[in-house]
């Protein structure tokens, strides 16, 4: 581990010093309910699925953030370029700003490892299929993700809950993005048996 344990969850740590990345799909549908309709958030008008949250560095306990670099910010048309896969251009600039510095590499090759790290992972199909919205266990969704992903171990991935719905991937990465085992403060399942599962709409 990089820091002491006392220190994980401090801001402001110097860029480049972390130990593994975690990768954050969310499901876009929870998010507007929660969050993105009341912001009227241009992502909600969009069939969203998975989208992604972020890349984000991360100790073997704890995570740096708003880290200093001497790296210079993404360009407006930098980040506008990730609005396919993140919703917003606004979410790639905030995931630049909180996470993405700490990464220790120049912006665009930062916002190039996020698309990467997104690309790198099969997003099962069955859940945009989705007609109609459905209450189901947590875990059906990382068994989903486990089939589609060949090589990914249960202790790479876990499944986010908020307000008794699916809200999250979380997938544990290597800095060459690879899979990895999750550090004890990540791998927390959601327990849920009856999660709402919200379909896309049209």
């Amino acid at each position: 581990m990089s820091i002491s344990t006392s220190a994980a969850w401090a801001d402001g740590e110097p860029a480049g010093d972390f130990d593994y990345y975690v990768l954050a799909l969310s499901w876009s549908p929870t998010w507007c309910a929660l969050e993105g309709d009341a912001r009227n958030s241009p992502q909600c008008d969009r069939p969203l699925g998975w989208v992604l949250h972020g890349l984000w560095p991360q100790y073997e306990t704890g995570w740096p953030a708003y880290c200093h670099t001497s790296q210079t910010d993404p360009s407006k048309r930098q980040t506008a370029a990730m609005e396919d896969i993140m919703g917003t251009d606004g979410a790639a600039w905030y995931q630049w700003k909180k996470h993405g510095r700490c990464s220790g590499l120049p912006a665009q090759e930062y916002l190039d490892t996020a698309r990467d790290a997104y690309d790198s992972v099969t997003r099962p199909l069955v859940f945009r299929n989705l007609t109609q919205d459905v209450k189901l266990p947590a875990s059906i969704v990382e068994e989903a993700f486990l089939k589609e992903n060949e090589g990914l171990d249960p202790d790479e991935i876990t499944v986010t809950c908020k307000d008794y719905r699916i809200q999250e991937v979380r997938i544990c990465l290597t800095r060459d993005l690879e899979p990895r085992e999750c550090g004890a403060d990540v791998i927390r399942d959601c327990t849920l048996d009856d999660a709402l599962f919200e379909a896309i709409d049209p």
